[in-house]
């Protein structure tokens, strides 16, 4: 189900890990149908509980492409979308400590990133949060070829709330929001890890290819 502001027609489906709490605080900010708490009790999770992800689905879709809505995503670099998974959700907000299945099948709660993205399959099965974070791009955006009127990179945000400005009148900033203080790189993992990880990671590339060149080939 898209993220729809219909007082202007703007459908935006969100990818996480590419910018959607920030995208999502912006609509929030600008929709008239928006019941925002009072300031003092807004976080990172109003925005979530407000306009909630959901994965693409074709037929509900069709609705904002026969109306002239402007839809749009936001994609981010493959590589730093999978890592921001370890930075903010393990490391940040330490997830896992919540999860009874992860402590039930022995994984440490407080993995370092070479043990996380080593056994990865196993967190995306055994925690929700995880999963949700870390599959394929193309489940939230849809099968190729991407059906919106633009699609964004998150170094272009600045750009998405120059366009929602024009269509809706109002000054739309996209603010920073959800940023992780520790930032795990590539060059850290193991060169097992990192081959481990290159056949999703191949075919996130392969499926964005129009706005991310592949850096492992």
């Amino acid at each position: 189900m898209a993220i729809a502001v219909e007082a202007y027609r703007l459908a935006y489906m969100a990818l996480p890990k590419a910018g959607c709490s920030s995208v999502k605080e912006a609509l929030a900010r600008i929709d008239p149908d928006a019941a925002l708490p009072p300031p003092e009790a807004q976080g990172h999770g109003t925005w979530h509980a407000l306009y909630p992800t959901a994965r693409f689905r074709p037929h509900r879709w069709e609705q904002y492409e026969q109306r002239g809505w402007f839809r749009f995503c936001v994609v981010r670099d493959p590589i730093d979308r999978l890592l921001s998974v370890y930075s903010n959700r393990v490391d940040r907000f330490d997830e896992l400590k919540n999860s009874p299945r992860v402590r039930a099948l022995g994984l440490p709660t407080k993995p370092d990133p070479d043990y996380f993205f080593g056994h990865l399959r196993d967190y995306i099965e055994a925690s929700s949060v995880i999963k949700h974070h870390a599959i394929g791009a193309w489940l939230f955006l849809g099968p190729k070829p991407l059906r919106y009127t633009r699609v964004y990179r998150t170094k272009e945000l600045g750009q998405l709330g120059a366009d929602l400005s024009l269509i809706t009148g109002q000054t739309v900033t996209i603010p920073r929001a959800n940023a992780s203080e520790r930032k795990v790189t590539w060059d850290e993992l193991s060169g097992a890890t990192r081959d481990s990880l290159r056949p999703f990671l191949d075919q996130e590339y392969e499926y964005l290819s129009e706005y991310y060149t592949n850096p492992l080939r």
